[in-house]
């Protein structure tokens, strides 16, 4: 029998890990043809701040290198962006002319960077941080040039803001949110961080909002300037402001996306998209239950269930993923995950240590861990979350529940619970 067709459209972590999922159980199956706009192999997008921060080559965070396309039997075009999908004839068309047909569809565009709507975003020395040339781009410049402000105090705004810093430039967070990272942390461990990162002379604009980018006579950036007048010398601007799914094609060809288009492409518990079973959506192009991840773990749970219905095994559903986060950043250790901000029905349980740089902070639920923020000891990170992702009763554990994972059973453990019952709330703060 003929193989079907499965025609990929990006080359990235998510959609090469679907692929990869898929030869593991239906090897077989499909003849396999992918699409990716960047002229690499599938690499560790997450490892780009290391390498930008000279910890890590190019080269170590390749994923898959050719030779793996190449034994699979998969077809792969670099530098090919695909412009149209004619889904009566199911046939894929790229830019430069090349043709490809499909029995089954698989997008997975990623997304693109938010690049702020000011006066000036079009300068030389203007960016944004999202890919191998991004950051290629980035440590030439750090070669020439000194001053640098990076916009966005988020994950991918502190890492770019080190690594630049690392690279021997003087660099300036620029945050228009009360706290970096509000939405991985608390306020009092965003000002341990905050401290820690001046410590090693980062410097910050928290609350400001950029107004307008300043250029000089030879067309590149000199300045960022706010609404409040003020000016801070730019030489290079990091957008790191956030990302948006990367819908251009799904929208073209009239698959129906979250938000009236803006948001990511709208699909079921299976990954196929609303509009077109034959096509299926992974990543942080895709929006499921109105929700579009932008970490790696949920992408890699979405290809495992995509996997198997392109398998046509005909099982397995994505329910949506609980998340958890931490700061690529060495030296610096910070993890959350659930709903660590807590409020109405919640109880908190804090431990501080400001001059050990060590903060944790617990939210309960009713006899349920919720939540999570660890600064400066996330040794029991991956425990607190599989609490939380796994909704494990803790009132056996909640006298040690501060202190991370039990050694003793928890039968044991509830017996010391029971003989000291409020030592971890003696530590509230």
């Amino acid at each position: 029998m003929a193989r079907l067709k499965l025609v990929m459209v990006g080359n990235g972590m998510a959609g090469v890990r679907t692929l990869e999922e898929l030869l593991k159980v239906a090897p077989d199956l499909y003849e396999i043809t992918v699409f990716g706009a960047e002229p690499h192999p599938n690499y560790n997008r997450i490892l780009l701040s290391p390498v930008l921060a000279g910890e890590q080559t190019l080269d170590e965070i390749i994923l898959n290198p050719l030779q793996w396309y190449a034994d699979h039997g998969i077809t792969l075009h670099l530098n090919r962006k695909v412009v149209d999908v004619d889904r009566r004839r199911r046939v894929v068309v790229a830019d430069d002319g090349t043709e490809a047909a499909y029995d089954r569809l698989l997008i997975a565009t990623g997304s693109s960077p938010f690049i702020l709507p000011v006066p000036g975003k079009e300068l030389t020395g203007v960016m944004a941080y999202r890919d191998i040339a991004d950051t290629n781009r980035m440590i030439e410049t750090a070669r020439t040039h000194r001053h640098a402000v990076v916009i966005g105090g988020g994950l991918l705004g502190l890492e770019a803001a080190n690594g630049l810093m690392l690279r021997g430039m003087t660099v300036t967070v620029v945050h228009i949110a009360p706290w970096l990272m509000e939405r991985q942390l608390d306020q009092k461990a965003s000002q341990l961080l905050q401290r820690s990162l001046e410590d090693r002379g980062m410097r910050f604009r928290i609350g400001a909002h950029t107004e307008t980018l300043l250029g000089g006579e030879d067309g590149r950036v000199k300045a960022v300037r706010f609404k409040d007048g003020t000016e801070v010398e730019a030489d290079l601007v990091v957008m790191a402001a956030g990302i948006r799914p990367n819908t251009e094609l799904a929208r073209h060809i009239g698959l129906r996306c979250d938000h009236d288009g803006r948001g990511g492409i709208s699909v079921t518990d299976t990954m196929q998209t609303l509009t077109d079973p034959r096509i299926y959506a992974v990543g942080e192009c895709a929006s499921h239950r109105g929700v579009a991840y932008g970490l790696v773990a949920p992408l890699f749970e979405q290809g495992k269930v995509c996997a198997t219905h392109l398998a046509q095994f005909g099982i397995g559903q994505y329910k949506g993923s609980q998340t958890s986060t931490k700061l690529k950043v060495t030296g610096i250790d910070l993890f959350s995950a659930g709903d660590f901000m807590g409020g109405e029905g919640t109880e908190e349980i804090v431990l501080t240590d400001p001059y050990g740089g060590v903060y944790r902070k617990l939210v309960l639920r009713g006899d349920k861990l919720v939540g999570a923020c660890l600064y400066g000891d996330t040794t029991d990170g991956s425990w607190y979350f599989k609490l939380i992702r796994e909704g494990t009763p803790i009132a056996a554990l909640r006298g040690q529940l501060m202190f991370g994972e039990p050694a003793a059973p928890v039968g044991a453990q509830a017996a010391s619970a029971s003989a000291s019952p409020t030592h971890a709330e003696a530590l509230a703060a």
